[in-house]
């Protein structure tokens, strides 16, 4: 597809080392849009090959607000369906400005490996040095190795590598939305991670009348409800969840918003400096960003400081297991020390009902909303590329005017009633 798209999408076989690639045709996106709606087409496609799918919406890495999100589509080993977790922060915009849309992972490699996205160039490269490292080390290791800090990593710990049906896929330091043990699928693999970098550009189809709608919508989502919202507490407050603002407060160093993204929904806080510093810490690991508010909120209800559970969260991180289900297994055994949630990290087990009874990750399951609204707003966010808890606050994003700037973008007719299909589809 010549806009809004890199134009492939990369066929990787693990078991034999091969790598394919196919153009993104026109047909595919007319009958499957984008995101979630190509990734489960692609799944389909290779479902006996148990395939893992990473993929971005339609609109990841444009001007339109909240265009964050990256995909990633297989069966979970929590739940037994075919499920879709979100790539926030800058891994969605990240993979398509790396040169692929779409990368379908099949078979099982011998020997550890990771692969290596850049510049529309993807290796397929040994990580038995990388195997057995936590996240935040194997993070490190690749930066340095490829010499760019700016490299997005989805990866795994130890926890991935052991095969946890707890195993997160975490997107560089920090905790990412796979609430589906999706981590467990990349330690079957032998994949210790994806490391990915690009300088891509996209054509737009219409750039003057796409900006100009984008710059509407920007303005209009800053005058509307979730304008003033910032960081994880506020966010929490704001679906009508208990307040954290003043448990959190004393640790809070700044808020974070992924790409594009007007609302800052994640929060850095120092657990090992003074969070008013304003000057470069000195300090190598000065804290901890929060991307997620489940395990939050439950270890605050085990009693626990907000420092002792950023701490237990910190530990999840780079063990690669999902934070949520360690908080809700801790409150369920009446686990409150937070060294001994620490400690029991190597020997926890599900199953843990973190993974919810979605096919999109509950990760953005705040509030008391209601399910089949819920459900089709996260449907939209990922066929457009939307960040799901942006889209959740962000009610100016509609459909009509999604559909409407997608084809300003593309100079193809998507229509509500191939929209309604893939979300039938999607969530069916």
């Amino acid at each position: 597809m010549e806009y809004l798209a890199s134009n492939k999408i990369a066929i990787v076989d693990l078991a034999t080392r091969d790598i394919m690639e196919e153009e993104l045709d026109d047909d595919l996106v007319l009958e499957r849009i984008g995101g979630a709606g190509i990734t489960k087409s692609l799944y389909d496609r290779f479902a006996d090959e148990v395939p893992i799918v990473l993929g971005t919406g339609l609109l990841t890495g444009s001007l339109v607000p909240g265009s964050s999100l990256g995909v990633i589509t297989a069966k979970s080993p929590s739940t037994g369906r075919v499920s879709h977790v979100p790539l926030s922060l800058d891994a969605g915009m990240e993979l398509k400005y790396s040169g692929f849309d779409y990368i379908v992972i099949k078979g099982t490699s011998e020997k550890p490996v990771y692969l290596w996205i850049h510049d529309g160039i993807l290796d397929l490269n040994d990580a038995e040095d990388l195997w057995g490292k936590d996240v935040w080390s194997a993070t490190d290791h690749i930066r340095d190795l490829m010499g760019d800090d700016l490299i997005q990593v989805l990866g795994i710990g130890e926890a991935g590598e052991k095969g946890s049906d707890l195993a997160q896929i975490c997107i560089n330091y920090w905790q990412s939305g796979d609430r589906m043990g999706f981590g467990n699928l990349f330690g079957k693999k032998r994949l210790k991670l994806i490391a990915m970098r690009g300088m891509g550009l996209l054509e737009i189809a219409e750039p003057e009348e796409f900006v100009e709608k984008c710059g509407g919508l920007l303005s209009a989502v800053k005058s509307g409800g979730a304008a003033n919202i910032r960081g994880i507490a506020a966010m929490a407050a704001a679906f009508g969840e208990e307040d954290i603002e003043g448990w959190l407060k004393p640790l809070t160093h700044k808020h974070m918003a992924c790409f594009n993204t007007s609302v800052p929904t994640n929060t850095f806080v120092f657990l090992d400096e003074d969070p008013a510093l304003l000057k470069e810490t000195t300090v190598k690991e000065p804290g901890f960003l929060l991307t997620d508010i489940a395990p939050l909120l439950a270890l605050k209800r085990l009693g626990l400081t907000a420092a002792d559970a950023c701490h237990v969260l910190k530990a999840c991180a780079k063990f690669g297991i999902d934070g949520a289900a360690v908080a809700e297994l801790s409150e369920k055994t009446g686990l409150t020390d937070p060294e001994a949630i620490k400690g029991s990290l190597p020997n926890l087990k599900g199953p843990a009902s973190s993974s919810g009874d979605a096919v999109f990750s509950p990760w953005a399951a705040v509030g008391n909303q209601e399910k089949d609204a819920w459900m089709r707003r996260q449907a939209v966010a990922y066929i457009f590329g939307l960040h799901p808890l942006f889209a959740l606050m962000a009610p100016e994003l509609n459909e009509e005017k999604l559909l409407d700037i997608s084809s300003l973008g593309t100079e193809l007719e998507l229509t509500q009633e191939t929209l309604d299909e893939v979300i039938a589809d999607i969530t069916g």
